[in-house]
C-alpha cells in the first residue's frame, strides 16, 4: 500500500474511489482482488484475527466451485495457487431413494462431455482457498487489511461513508459493501430487511476417507429428510453435505465417532467400500433468507449478506462470486465513465443485474427441496420418472449441466475469464 493512502485511511479521511468492505470470508476478499485489480483502493474490515484466518489445518469444510467461478479465481491471480489442490467433478450423478434401500432405478446423469468447456466444477478444501484469497492480498498494494476488528457503527452521507471499528477509530470510503453474512450488520444498521423461512432440517457437515477412489464423481442423493451430497476431494477422500430434521442432526451430531459413522452408512452405501471420518465435524440450520434489498445509501451487499439459500445444489458461494464479478464490473464500468459509484443509479444497475437471478434460484431450491424431501409416493413416483425423462433428453441434460457449472445466463466478465 502507497504511503498516502495508509496515512489518509489512518486519518479517517474520504477519497471517494475508496471501498470499504465488511467480510473477510470469502466473498469479501474475492470483492476486494477483484476491484484493486481494476485501480480501486479498497479496505477489507474483518472481525476475526489473522491467525485465525491463516490457520493451514484441515477441518473437514470444502467448497464446491462451479467452472465459471473457477475463471473468476484465475482472473484475480487466486487460482494457480490452488490448482493443484483442486479436485476436477467429471460426472455428477442425481438420484431418489432411501436409507438402507438404495437410489431409485431413475437417475439424473451429467457427464464431462456433456459440457464443451472442460469439468462442471472443482472441489476445494476450505484451508487452501482462503490461504490463497489472503496470500493475493497481502501481494496487493491497493489492498488494506485491518483483522480482530468489528464494526459497531456506520453512517452514510452524501459525500461518502464512514464506518466506526469497537477500538473507536474511523475509517472512510466512497462505498460500503457488505459481505458479512446472512447475520450481516452492515445490512441491519442501514435498515435492510430480510425475507425467508425455516426449513426444518440441519446440514450435517463432515470429510470422510474411503477404500475406493470416487473417480471424480459428485453425487446428490434425495431422501426423504433431506438430499445428501457426497462429492470428491482429491485422494480417496470426500466431502458429505447431509440434511436431515434438526431434532435428528442434533442427535446424530452429538453421537462420538463410532455412532456417527454408524447413522452415516447406510445413507452413504457401500459402493466406495470402508469410510472413516477425517477433520471436523459441523452442522448448520437450513434456512431461505433474502435481503429484501441489494443495495441501501451508499451501500451494498454480497454473498450471504444478500442471499442465503439451500445447500441442495451447491451454489451458495457460486451465486456469492457472481455477486462479486457483477458488482466489480459495474463499479469499475462507472468509475471509468466517471460516475460516482455509489450514486443509487449505479447500484440499481448491480441489484437488477443479480436480483431475479438470486430469486430464481434460491425459489428453484426452494422447490426441489420441498418436492423430493418426502416419501409421498404419488411425488415419488412423478419425480423419478421426472428424472428419468430429463436423462434421457441431451438437450435438457446439456441446460442443466451449464446451470451447474455457472455458464448460462448474462455471464459478467470475469466469470466468463476475461478482466475488467
Amino acid at each position: 500500500m502507497d504511503i498516502l493512502r495508509r496515512d489518509r485511511i489512518l486519518q479517517g479521511m474520504t477519497d471517494m474511489r475508496d471501498i470499504l468492505i465488511v467480510g473477510g470470508g470469502l466473498n469479501g476478499p474475492s470483492l476486494a482482488l477483484a476491484l484493486a485489480q481494476a485501480g480501486h483502493g479498497v479496505t477489507l474490515i474483518d472481525a476475526l484475527p489473522a491467525p485465525t484466518r491463516q490457520d493451514a489445518a484441515f477441518d473437514g469444510r470444502s467448497y464446491a466451485l462451479a467452472l465459471a467461478s473457477s475463471r473468476l479465481l484465475q482472473q484475480i491471480g487466486v487460482w494457480s495457487r490452488i490448482a493443484d489442490q483442486a479436485q476436477p467433478m467429471t460426472e455428477i450423478k442425481v438420484s431418489d431413494g432411501a436409507a438402507g434401500q438404495g437410489p431409485s432405478p431413475f437417475f439424473l446423469h451429467f457427464e464431462e462431455g456433456d459440457l464443451d468447456d472442460g469439468p462442471m466444477g472443482y472441489m476445494v478444501e476450505d484451508r487452501f482457498l482462503r490461504r490463497a484469497l489472503l496470500e493475493a492480498m497481502d501481494e496487493t498494494p491497493a489492498i488494506t487489511q485491518i483483522s480482530g476488528r468489528k464494526v459497531v457503527d456506520q453512517m452514510a452521507t452524501p459525500g461518502g461513508v464512514s464506518v466506526t471499528l469497537d477500538d473507536g477509530s474511523t475509517l472512510s470510503g466512497g462505498l460500503l459493501v457488505g459481505a458479512d453474512g446472512r447475520q450481516s450488520g452492515t445490512a441491519q444498521r442501514a435498515g435492510i430487511k430480510r425475507t425467508g423461512w425455516d426449513y426444518g432440517q440441519t446440514a450435517l457437515v463432515c470429510a470422510i476417507s474411503h477404500e475406493r477412489p470416487h473417480s471424480g464423481i459428485a453425487h446428490q442423493f434425495f431422501m426423504p429428510p433431506g438430499p445428501l451430497a457426497i462429492l470428491p476431494l482429491p485422494g480417496n477422500r470426500s466431502s458429505i453435505v447431509w440434511s436431515e430434521t434438526h431434532a435428528e442432526a442434533a442427535r446424530i451430531q452429538a453421537l462420538d465417532e463410532t455412532g456417527y459413522l454408524a447413522a452415516l452408512r447406510p445413507r452413504f452405501g457401500s459402493f466406495l467400500g470402508e469410510i472413516a471420518l477425517e477433520g471436523k465435524r459441523f452442522c448448520y440450520p437450513l434456512k431461505l433468507s433474502l435481503a429484501n434489498a441489494f443495495y441501501g445509501e451508499r451501500l451494498a451487499l454480497v454473498g450471504d449478506a444478500a442471499h442465503g439459500m439451500h445447500p441442495i445444489a451447491g451454489q451458495g458461494l457460486n451465486a456469492g462470486l457472481r455477486d462479486v464479478a457483477s458488482l466489480a464490473e459495474v463499479l469499475t464500468d462507472a468509475s471509468r465513465r466517471g460516475e460516482d459509484i455509489a450514486s443509487p443509479l449505479v447500484l440499481a444497475r448491480y441489484q437488477q443485474w443479480r436480483r431475479f437471478d438470486t430469486t430464481t434460484l434460491a425459489l428453484a431450491t426452494d422447490t426441489f427441496n420441498k418436492l423430493f424431501s418426502n416419501d409421498n409416493p404419488i411425488l415419488r413416483a412423478t419425480r423419478d420418472l421426472g428424472l428419468g425423462l430429463a436423462n434421457a433428453l441431451p438437450g435438457l441434460r446439456r441446460g442443466f449441466v451449464r446451470e451447474a457449472a455457472g455458464l448460462s445466463g448474462d455471464l459478467p466478465k470475469l466469470l466468463q475469464g476475461r478482466p475488467l
